[in-house]
């Protein structure tokens, strides 16, 4: 007798509920972890929020949709990092609920689900996507790029153009990916029937003058910085290096596809005994061309990509994991056939659980765990709120003013500079071309905070920030305890005032 899960039934009658309770419950794992136990925000999530409140047209970490967001939501939030964990999860769910219709026009409404069930599992959308920034707001704009592309080019709606081009020019003003994104997109355009026929309009010419006008203030900034072509150059590497590191970069990015390869050899007939037992989901005849467009943006952006960060030396891989990466349970999916079997179901369940909840877990354990074993810090352990107060505080008792920018170690002033009263404003004093709002001249005419980690119980500055800061004073150095210190000494902060020139005329 064959038995059937209420849960296949429901992907049977219901796909669009099975979705929203898969990324329901994806994005609660994921919005929990994080406010329930980070006191600092993971990754660059500082530096963007320092970046964001300056309303720059670009940065060297690239254009400002994302910083600009993320400092819209901080506010609207009353400044609680909870506002920025809950967009990253909102660019979840707009990104797998875009997958899932672009998976309805190519496999229908039940294996589109279970496409979405795999990406679920692949890691960078777990870990990754808590660092909200270009890479996370880029998920749902390349989503929708490949949707109104098919829908362009598969299926022949003229008026979807529109769309597409404002998909693509947010996408652009998001991430510099984009550019290698659209390449692609282009590329398979351009070497398709129907993707020349799509092209051979008025439509293009009108999409490209939308995307144009969008891009225009940014295409000026890149035109007057000189942060981006020396970024670029600085890294390469020679052929030797690049062919010894691009194995190394492809194939982290296939190992994070560990769990679409364990729940799809659970799920193989060779495994199973009475193969023709298990409940079958299936879909009509998928288009050749559908089959095509899925592989290649499954496959093509992760090559160029890896092949990217290889030549240019960079440490993460260019675009992020999860963008790259979009695309890789759909085509799982198409490779599968017209019938899917559901062997093992509650066999499948758990491993899907487990495989869910496995990077979760580890962030846990590192969080709880390295303080005790390690001799390495936990960045998400510092406890950002009161380091920010106390500065904040410090400063204006000594000068009578509020702290209005801040220098010294990159990661603490990143800090300092979201998590103070009024949000003072970062400089790289080690990198000031980074931070072109605020110069040195100008930091020390209108005074400052300068901070670092304090090697000794007098607070003396390191060689370079003393080079850089002539005459800088250190006070007291302040220690703070981490949310968990463990076997670790207290975090102790040397800092110094650099007093506004009126006040010290006074």
């Amino acid at each position: 007798m064959r038995f059937t899960s209420l849960l296949v039934e429901l992907l049977r009658a219901r796909p669009r509920l099975v979705f929203w309770l898969v990324t329901l419950l994806f994005a609660a794992v994921w919005l929990t972890l994080p406010t329930v136990f980070f006191s600092n925000p993971p990754g660059d999530v500082a530096d963007v929020l320092a970046f964001g409140r300056e309303h720059v047209l670009g940065t060297d970490l690239g254009p400002p949709l994302a910083f600009w967001i993320a400092d819209v939501v901080f506010r609207a939030t009353g400044e609680h990092m909870v506002g920025i964990y809950l967009v990253s999860v909102l660019c979840i769910i707009a990104a797998f609920w875009t997958l899932f219709r672009l998976g309805q026009l190519i496999v229908g409404a039940q294996q589109a689900v279970l496409a979405i069930i795999l990406t679920a599992t692949i890691v960078p959308f777990g870990i990754s996507n808590l660092e909200f920034g270009p890479s996370v707001l880029a998920q749902p704009l390349w989503a929708l790029v490949l949707l109104n592309a098919w829908r362009v080019v598969g299926l022949g709606r003229r008026e979807a153009w529109f769309a597409l081009s404002m998909n693509a020019g947010l996408l652009l003003l998001t991430t510099p990916t984009g550019f290698l994104l659209l390449g692609l997109l282009v590329v398979f355009m351009l070497t398709t029937a129907r993707g020349r026929r799509a092209l051979a309009s008025l439509d293009p010419i009108y999409a490209l003058v939308v995307v144009a006008v969008m891009l225009l203030p940014y295409l000026v900034f890149l035109a007057r910085s000189d942060l981006v072509l020396p970024t670029l150059i600085k890294g390469m590497h020679g052929w030797r290096d690049v062919l010894a590191r691009w194995p190394e970069v492809f194939g982290w990015l296939v190992l994070t596809l560990g769990g679409v390869a364990l729940l799809s050899l659970a799920n193989s007939g060779r495994l199973s005994s009475d193969p023709e037992q298990a409940p079958v989901i299936y879909r009509p005849p998928v288009d050749p061309l559908a089959r095509l467009f899925v592989f290649f943006f499954a496959l093509a952006p992760v090559v160029v990509a890896s092949l990217l960060t290889a030549i240019f030396g960079y440490q993460d891989v260019v675009g992020g994991g999860g963008l790259l990466l979009l695309v890789c349970g759909l085509a799982v999916i198409v490779l599968a056939g017209d019938l899917i079997y559901l062997r093992r179901q509650r066999l499948l369940r758990v491993m899907w659980g487990w495989i869910i909840a496995a990077p979760a877990l580890f962030v846990m354990g590192t969080l709880f765990v390295q303080p005790w074993i390690g001799s390495s810090e936990v960045p998400t352990m510092i406890p950002a709120s009161d380091i920010g107060a106390f500065f904040g505080d410090s400063y204006q008792r000594r000068t009578g003013q509020p702290l209005t920018a801040i220098a010294g170690d990159p990661q603490l002033a990143a800090l300092i500079a979201f998590s103070a009263p009024r949000r003072p404003h970062l400089l790289l004093d080690g990198a000031p071309q980074r931070t072109p709002w605020m110069t040195t001249t100008k930091f020390g005419e209108n005074g400052g905070l300068v901070v670092w980690r304090a090697a000794d119980t007098a607070g003396t500055p390191p060689d370079a920030i003393a080079r850089r800061f002539p005459g800088l004073v250190p006070e007291v150095p302040r220690s703070f305890q981490r949310y968990l210190n463990g076997r670790q000494p207290p975090l102790r902060i040397g800092w110094g005032i650099v007093r506004p020139r009126s006040t010290a005329a006074m």
